[in-house]
């Protein structure tokens, strides 16, 4: 009887082994047939789920026979479901992942004048879009300088002690070597470089593209550090009707609107916006720190699709300021402290932007582009009136072809720039006409699979200045599917201006133009190599890595000069400017938090005649630390943690380093949010450092403004979607 109950025991033993299984799966990329690491595979219906190695390889054991559903997931692919039956009938099953990169139509670059998306781009672009956007908004809703500024690799200098008059650094640069672009063209170059940052709100805009390093192949002369090409929104059939009101406690209030829908064969955008502040003196010391200003603007859009092939917009952007800043007391009442210091600001602008494409066919295509731009300014200080006149235009003319391996883009280009200056006094006047013509050819070529490669050449013809070739190429390696690699560099120029940080900390006062039988081209180079890197190191724990390095020299710098008499005057010194570093950037995701490390290192000196000395106003150590929460359409919570190392000051000295403090907590329903931001939570001030200015209060000299002015600002608002 023993005998039988223990056969049937070693029956049923048996059967239930050879019921258990155990299953090989490899995964890898479509394109590529490289194995993937850290893609996650669940099986819903044995509640097992399970992480590929760095082999693509992931086993499931012990799975009884039967029809089984699993479910392959990972950040940059598409979510792929098979479906398998135990047993297997052949010793391990493959599975390909599609890359969602592809599909990523919404997150086309336009500032390298290609079609592709950002992850097949061999020129390195940062991007800043959605909701990255609106959380920067509700920050600062008035300006981008705070959205710029909080970059890694960018600094925001401010020119100004009284009126905030504030330029961008990108890599230890100064503001002049940096383009700013709206919708790719210069608006933002010349007498307006001061204010540009904050004359332009960021509630109209779809995204935000950064090329650091020398993109002057791209778009012609200043942008030798870099550019930043502001995209605004287009219409689409869905309306999209929004409001921003913002208040602060340093007594600000911001009004916004914007509005956009197509209609057919007519689309629509239209933004407008009102900010103001009244004089805000936190320090007491009787100066403002964030000056007293009213400014509107208006930017109505208009689009037409005439046909599939043939598109048409036509835009208007204004900006009407005036801003005052100095002595509290005088700004009140003018009449009562007339011997006061004081500031003021009245700045009109008036330009449009022209585009008109047309599809050739398929693969090719031809745009025209054009521009005005009319911006004046009138500064005043005691004893002292710079006013003047800027109108520019700019023209281009682009023929592009797209094709599966290759893309061609060619055109030329005439810039035209004229400023004029009204006599308030015997001094020089600073008038000047620059007229530039500019022909350039680009390629991107898909050499490889793991391999693209953008090619430019430019040439730029500057009437009293000269010829300057331009040639660029940039690579992108995609070693494999989680790690890419990109290399590039180019030659870059700049035309000599009065407009610099230098000349705008003294109002222009005193400076002589700048005469081209004196003054020559500023000439650079430069390159970078980075390395990106991004996984999942498990189910809920999301990594991605870049790493940069950075170089560009500028040879015979621009440098204000001081001659007898209170007179300055730039010089081409004899020697280089450069500045060569790192920027280091890391995201960790855990559920509903994303942590953004980043820290940047810059070296940047000036050799004058081979004495050698740090570019003034450049932190060599900076961190950007950013912790956010989001429970998708609920809430949004972040804090963030900014460093800035000593700064070497233009009068010798060293600014002490500093940590900025910020909080922003926004809670979101389905056609409105409620927000609020405690900027600067730890009230971190230059004037808790030492006094900003010597001499008089009557009659001050400013020093250097290397940190915050205005202290710990609380703003809250509403923001509106109907």
């Amino acid at each position: 009887m023993f005998k039988y109950i223990l056969s049937i025991v070693a029956i049923i033993t048996i059967g239930t082994a050879q019921a258990q299984n155990k299953i090989k799966i490899i995964i890898k990329d479509a394109q590529t047939s490289q194995p993937i690491n850290s893609i996650t595979a669940k099986i819903e219906k044995a509640n097992l789920s399970s992480v590929s190695n760095a082999e693509g390889v992931i086993v499931f054991e012990n799975l009884p026979q039967g029809v089984y559903n699993v479910s392959f997931s990972t950040e940059g692919y598409k979510t792929h479901i098979d479906t398998f039956t135990i047993p297997l009938e052949t010793e391990f099953l493959e599975v390909l992942l599609e890359s969602e990169a592809e599909e990523m139509d919404e997150i086309i670059v336009t500032s390298t004048r290609s079609t592709r998306t950002i992850s097949n781009i061999p020129t390195r672009v940062e991007f800043i879009a959605g909701e990255e956007l609106e959380e920067k908004a509700n920050m600062k809703p008035g300006d981008i300088r705070m959205m710029l500024n909080e970059s890694t690799g960018i600094q925001t200098q401010q020119t100004s002690a009284t009126s905030g008059n504030s330029s961008i650094r990108i890599q230890g640069l100064d503001g002049r070597y940096t383009q700013i672009l709206k919708d790719g063209f210069p608006v933002y170059s010349g007498a307006s470089s001061g204010l540009g940052l904050l004359q332009t709100p960021p509630l109209d805009l779809k995204q935000v593209e950064i090329i650091k390093g020398s993109a002057s192949t791209l778009y012609g002369g200043g942008a030798i550090a870099g550019l930043v090409n502001l995209v605004s929104k287009t219409p689409t059939e869905e309306r999209e009707l929004r409001f921003l009101l913002n208040g602060t406690s340093a007594l600000g209030l911001d009004i916004s609107g914007f509005y956009s829908q197509r209609f057919n064969k007519i689309g629509l955008t239209v933004f407008a916006s009102h900010d103001r502040n009244a004089p805000y003196d936190p320090a007491d010391i009787q100066l403002t720190a964030i000056p007293k200003f009213e400014r509107y603007n208006f930017n109505p859009k208009l689009f037409v699709y005439f046909n599939e092939n043939t598109k048409l917009n036509f835009g208007v952007n204004t900006v009407f300021e005036n801003r005052i800043g100095g002595n509290i007391d005088y700004i009140n009442d003018e009449s009562k402290y007339p011997d006061s210091y004081f500031e003021k600001n009245k700045t009109q602008r008036i330009s449009t932007q022209l585009t008109l494409t047309h599809k050739l066919s398929e693969k090719e295509s031809l745009t025209f582009k054009n521009s005005f731009n009319n911006f004046s300014r009138v500064i005043t200080i005691p004893d002292y009136v710079f006013d003047g006149l800027q109108n520019s235009t700019f023209s281009e003319i682009t023929y592009s072809h797209n094709g599966e391996i290759s893309e061609w883009v060619t055109g030329a280009n005439l810039y035209t720039d004229k400023f004029t200056e009204n006599s308030t006094s015997v001094f020089p006047l600073r008038d000047y006409n620059q007229i530039t013509y500019g022909a350039f050819v680009q390629n991107t070529l898909k050499a490889k699979e793991w391999l693209d490669i953008e090619t430019g050449l430019r040439g730029d013809y500057v009437i009293d200045y000269g010829f300057s070739l331009l040639p660029r190429i940039s690579a992108l390696f995609k070693i494999n599917p989680k790690l890419t690699s990109r290399i590039g560099g180019g030659l870059g120029y700049k035309t000599p201006t009065i407009f610099t940080e230098e000349s705008e900390r003294i109002q222009y006062q005193n400076v002589l133009p700048i005469n081209s039988d004196f003054n020559k081209l500023e000439k650079s180079y430069g390159a970078n190599f980075d390395v990106n890197y991004k996984t999942n190191i498990t189910e809920d724990i999301s990594l991605s890595l870049n790493q940069l390095f950075f170089y560009t020299n500028v040879d015979n710098p621009l440098i204000l000069t001081s001659l007898p008499n209170n007179i300055y005057q730039f010089v081409n010194v004899d020697g280089y400017l450069d500045t060569k570093g790192a920027e280091t950037n890391v995201k960790l995701g855990y559920k509903d938090f994303k942590l953004f490390l980043g820290y940047t290192y810059t070296d940047a000196s000036i050799d004058n005649n081979g004495i050698k000395s740090e570019n003034p106003l450049t932190a060599k150590h900076r961190l950007n630390n950013v912790l956010m929460y989001e429970v998708e359409d609920k809430w949004k919570a972040g804090l963030e943690a900014y460093y800035y190392s000593p700064q070497k000051l233009n009068d010798g000295t060293t600014g002490r380093e500093y940590w900025i403090f910020g909080f922003m907590v926004e809670k979101l329903w389905e056609n409105f949010s409620l927000y609020a931001n405690f900027e600067n939570f730890t009230d971190t001030r230059q004037t808790k450092f030492g006094s900003i200015y010597s001499g008089p209060i009557s009659n001050p000299v400013f020093k250097d403004i290397y940190a915050p002015l205005d202290g710990f600002v609380v703003n809250a608002g509403i923001k509106i979607k109907i």
